[in-house]
């Protein structure tokens, strides 16, 4: 398995995850996460966030300890 990729929109947001799992290079492995331009919620328009996989896994483990439902 070399190349995997996928994508997840919400009403605000587009998730997408790249991986190269042969790939040594920098920035191979990411996670961007995007606001859609048809949402006028936000005032600055559309924006994006790139965070590579390691960064998004600690993201993720923050999120899961932090929002555990009671």
């Amino acid at each position: 398995m070399s190349n995997f990729s996928k994508t997840k929109s919400t009403k605000r947001f587009t998730y997408t995850v790249n991986r190269n799992f042969t790939s040594k290079k920098a920035g191979a492995n990411t996670v961007t996460i995007a606001t859609n331009s048809s949402d006028n919620y936000y005032a600055a328009g559309t924006s994006s966030m790139t965070m590579t996989v390691k960064e998004a896994i600690a993201l993720q483990s923050f999120l899961n300890a932090t929002l555990v439902s009671e």
